[in-house]
């Protein structure tokens, strides 16, 4: 009896060892050969939506291996019948043509004419299944053997169970990542992250702030125009710092209707008001250990600005219709494209409320003021667009890099994403139509140096003729600008100028052009 405990013992260690049910009836039938020798197990579940029993693990010992998969279809009657028995039944010996017992019948694959046993496998949670132990031939089971496969079936129920399990979080990792990619594609992006692009340039004082208050807890107010960037730069923030593991929740203030305010920032109780029909957490309670970004916060009125002030002291806050108050720990950042200090000032938003959010500001310049990011936007979001719509990457032209450089971008990087993805469409993934692209929209949007809605080049026209070495100064000024002081290659300055670059250098040092003021990244 002390073996037959140790041999139980040991078949609990494989349990808890082995999460799948084929790997764990292997080393089943393996501990089993000192027992029953020339045996084979079979483990096989029961499945109703289906309406059949498939066999799930296999192992024997010195017995030619039966395969996974068998699978034995069944009628509606007799499958629950099966189940009955596995919910009361008890280990039954049987043998082919028995007709005591046709219930177990289903049970057993084709092909197998031994005598075996039988025994049922039921969890508490509605995984069913069988155990069946074959004997070699002209082997007979004794009483022995049947206490053994008593032994076996709690252990193999519980690993049946915790099989049905695996296989369910495997098959919702599995839709997680399909809805994941799914999401992916219609955004255009192969990953998660947010990419900032122009870090080396214009945004690099950005970004060096960035890194600067991320690791601390106090508000940040990012301050730019409208589609500059406001909210990537927030989960930047948001990733570098030490609450990234934690909640990054978005609420537009401005989209937010006023007599919802309170109910969708701090939540409330049911019955509060009509039509809470159950208790809800707010965005405060939902970013709890987390990031709360607060975009367009001079849309809030100012009776929301007061209650939120107290919150961005003090960290607490009440439900709508709650008596209880509730703490939380979020770090606020805020942004908006509207000059606050100018609403201070005519009383439309709180100067308390303005010194508590404005502790680190950040200003996001407008995309006009970096061309020499444009190169680098544009391929960024041409490779965007052809993920997004299944197309062959097609980068813009040193062309089309002009028509964008000498855009106004009222809607800055946002516009310019827009621009990118009609272009890519227009020219259905063979090239990317910028010029139609910009053609409907650019019109009365032009920087002050353009005189048409495609313009012809990036640099003043004057209104008197200049002197030659002047004005090709200033044409290779131009170049190095759109190019960002790059000189080889497809995106150069000397292609863009159809020359040699040799000669574009002997040029520039003939005019006395400093290269290097154009040069924002590393360049050729």
């Amino acid at each position: 009896m002390d073996q037959l405990k140790e041999f139980v013992l040991d078949v609990w260690r494989a349990t808890g060892r082995h999460t799948e049910i084929a790997t764990l009836t292997t080393h089943i039938a393996r501990l089993l050969g000192r027992w029953v020798p020339g045996q084979q197990v079979l483990v096989r579940r029961i499945e109703p939506e289906r309406g059949c029993i498939e066999t799930v693990g296999v192992g024997a010992d010195s017995f030619p291996l039966r395969s996974l998969g068998d699978r034995n279809d069944c009628a509606h009657a007799p499958l629950q019948r099966l189940l009955a028995w596995c919910r009361d039944g008890e280990v039954t010996r049987w043998r082919h043509g028995d007709k005591a017992d046709r219930t177990l019948a289903a049970a057993v694959p084709a092909g197998i004419e031994d005598e075996l046993l039988i025994g049922p496998l039921a969890s508490d949670h509605g995984t069913y299944g069988l155990v069946l132990l074959l004997a070699a031939t002209r082997q007979c089971f004794t009483p022995l053997h049947e206490r053994i496969l008593q032994a076996l079936l709690e252990p193999l129920a519980v690993a049946l169970e915790n099989d049905r399990r695996l296989r369910e979080l495997t098959a919702l990792r599995e839709a997680a990542e399909a809805d994941k990619q799914s999401l992916l594609r219609r955004l255009g992006r192969t990953a998660l992250a947010d990419t900032i692009v122009g870090i080396e340039g214009r945004l690099r004082p950005v970004m060096e702030r960035v890194e600067l208050v991320s690791r601390s807890d106090v508000p940040v107010l990012l301050l730019g125009e409208t589609g500059s960037g406001k909210e990537v730069i927030a989960r930047a923030i948001h990733t570098r710092s030490t609450r990234a593991a934690g909640p990054f929740i978005r609420v537009n203030c401005g989209a937010i209707p006023p007599d919802l305010i309170d109910s969708e920032l701090f939540g409330h109780e049911k019955g509060s008001f009509t039509g809470a029909i159950g208790t809800r957490r707010g965005w405060f309670e939902r970013a709890d250990g987390g990031s709360l970004f607060l975009d367009e916060i001079g849309e809030l009125p100012l009776a929301a600005q007061v209650r939120l002030l107290r919150v961005v002291q003090e960290g607490v806050f009440e439900r709508v219709g709650g008596e209880h108050t509730i703490t939380v720990d979020v770090r606020i950042i805020a942004a908006t494209h509207q000059d606050l200090t100018t609403m201070v000032q005519d009383g439309s938003f709180r100067e308390d409320l303005w010194y508590r959010l404005a502790v680190f500001p950040i200003m996001l310049p407008p995309l006009r003021e970096h061309p020499e990011d444009m190169a680098a936007l544009a391929e960024h979001l041409a490779h965007r667009a052809a993920v997004r719509f299944g197309f062959a990457l097609q980068l813009p032209s040193p062309q089309d890099l002009i028509l964008l450089t000498n855009y106004a971008w009222p809607g800055n990087v946002r516009e310019l994403a827009a621009v990118i993805d009609r272009a890519a469409i227009l020219g259905a993934g063979k090239s990317l139509e910028i010029a139609k692209a910009l053609g409907v929209m650019a019109q009365g949007r032009l920087t002050p140096q353009t005189t048409s809605h495609v313009p012809a080049a990036p640099w003043p026209v004057a209104a008197t003729p200049m002197p030659l070495e002047a004005a090709m100064k200033q044409h290779i000024e131009a170049a190095l600008t759109v190019t960002s002081g790059r000189i080889e290659g497809p995106y150069g300055a000397a292609h863009l100028l159809d020359i040699n670059p040799h000669t574009l250098r002997g040029k520039m040092r003939k005019l006395e052009i400093d290269w290097s003021k154009f040069r924002t990244r590393r360049t050729t």
